[in-house]
């Protein structure tokens, strides 16, 4: 039965109920669906058994799955970003001359990794002082500078800060021009006595205030109740300032200038919010054409000592005693950062300073207004922005008088002397 088990599974017929006989002829489905099995008994063909099935499908063979392995493939480098700053110059500089001694610097950059800038100048200004530099915030790229010596070729040097180290230095040469001053106008005839050579006469600020005025009509030791003489590191830590370099001799105040390096300087007690001072000055070099000058100033400082936010008005800053003429700086109150001032060297000079000349200052809510000998010579207004305020803006602020040192030691030795000193309010 075995062989023939397997001749039907082969057949793909199943059978149920059916007797199969050891000589099987032939098996089929009759048109009722009954299965009919045949046997050849003696040459005929004799049905010996019936029953129900069902046709089976010949059996699929299904493929074992072909799996294709695909060649490997080398990675892809990733791609590296590209730094946008990379091959751009720090900055493009320019520079051209804005004044008979003031150049403006101003620079451009593509770059975007900039944190800050260092500009400066290489030579010596009028004043004797050396190469200048300055730190500036990133958004800062116009510097003016001033004092610059007609005839002189300055180099500029902008140098951009990163938080990769600096970047290479650009840099831009101007020749300051060498121009004719303007003649200052005849001064029209002003009320008051025009013939005065104190600018307090001639315009009638009235009586001294007697706490901030000085007559210098003693001996010894400038009066300890209006004045604070200075002793201790000098102007920007060049030589000393010494208490004993300011006496009075009976009818003036004396400052001396050593050639050690030793100077004077002190400050007077009075403070105020706008008003008026004048004082009768003259000074002196002991080798006029020498270097390293001593520099006599007048000053209103800041009471809260605040510089730069609170402004400076060196209404007399000479870089040297006894000048042809009298130069002044008046500072904006302002952010740290760049010196913000604005320079006046006076014209039509007359007598050099070496000659007694009375010099003054009127600070008011609307202008800082410099005279010498009773004649107008300088007058600021304003001038606010977003990093300083006006000019006249200074909280308040007192007289200081001092002999500067801008170089060290080894210097030229100076006297500066005060005839007097006399504030006025505004009334």
């Amino acid at each position: 039965m075995r062989g023939q088990d397997m001749l039907l599974k082969k057949l793909g017929i199943v059978a149920t109920g059916v007797a199969l006989v050891a000589s099987l002829a032939a098996c089929d489905f009759t048109a009722e669906g009954t299965l009919e099995c045949h046997t050849a008994e003696d040459g005929k063909i004799v049905c010996t058994a019936q029953g129900t099935g069902t046709p089976v499908a010949p059996p699929t063979t299904t493929p074992p799955p072909t799996t294709t392995t695909p060649p490997p493939v080398d990675p892809v480098d990733p791609v590296e970003p590209t730094d946008p700053n990379d091959g751009l110059p720090a900055a493009t500089v320019q520079a051209k001359q804005s004044g008979p001694d003031k150049v403006r610097v101003w620079w451009t950059t593509e770059r975007t990794d900039v944190t800050g800038w260092y500009i400066s100048r290489d030579g010596v200004d009028s004043s004797g002082y050396g190469t200048w530099g300055t730190e500036l915030a990133r958004d800062k790229t116009d510097v003016t500078f001033n004092l610059l010596n007609p005839g002189a070729a300055y180099t500029f040097t902008v140098v951009g800060h990163t938080a990769d180290g600096d970047l290479p230095p650009v840099k831009a040469t101007v020749e300051v021009a060498v121009t004719e001053p303007p003649v200052d106008p005849v001064d029209p005839v002003e009320p008051g006595n025009p013939a005065a050579v104190t600018a307090a006469e001639k315009f009638g600020w009235g009586t001294p205030i007697a706490a901030g005025s000085d007559e210098f009509n003693y001996t010894g030791t400038p009066d300890p109740a209006k004045w604070g003489l200075y002793n201790g590191a000098g102007h920007a830590g060049n030589g000393r300032r010494v208490a004993e370099r300011n006496t009075v001799d009976g009818s003036k105040l004396v400052q001396t200038g050593l050639a050690n390096g030793d100077s004077a300087g002190m400050a007077s007690k009075f403070d105020q919010q706008y008003g008026r001072w004048e004082a009768r000055v003259r000074s002196s070099s002991a080798n006029p054409g020498a270097g390293r000058q001593y520099h006599p100033l007048l000053i209103i400082w800041p009471e809260s000592n605040r510089w730069p936010q609170d402004g400076e008005y060196d209404f007399l800053e000479n870089g040297a005693p006894g000048a042809a003429c009298a130069e002044s700086f008046i500072h904006y109150p302002h952010n740290p950062g760049a010196v913000q001032q604005e320079f006046k060297r006076e014209t039509n000079c007359g007598a050099p300073l070496t000659e007694w000349h009375n010099v003054a200052v009127e600070w008011t809510p609307d202008h800082v207004k410099g005279f010498i000998d009773g004649r107008e010579w300088f007058s600021y207004s304003g001038g606010a922005t977003s990093t300083r305020k006006a000019i006249q803006a200074m909280p308040s602020g007192h007289l200081t008088i001092q002999l500067d040192n801008f170089h060290g030691s080894n210097m030229t030795p100076a006297k500066y002397e005060i005839d007097w000193v006399r504030t006025y309010s505004l009334r």
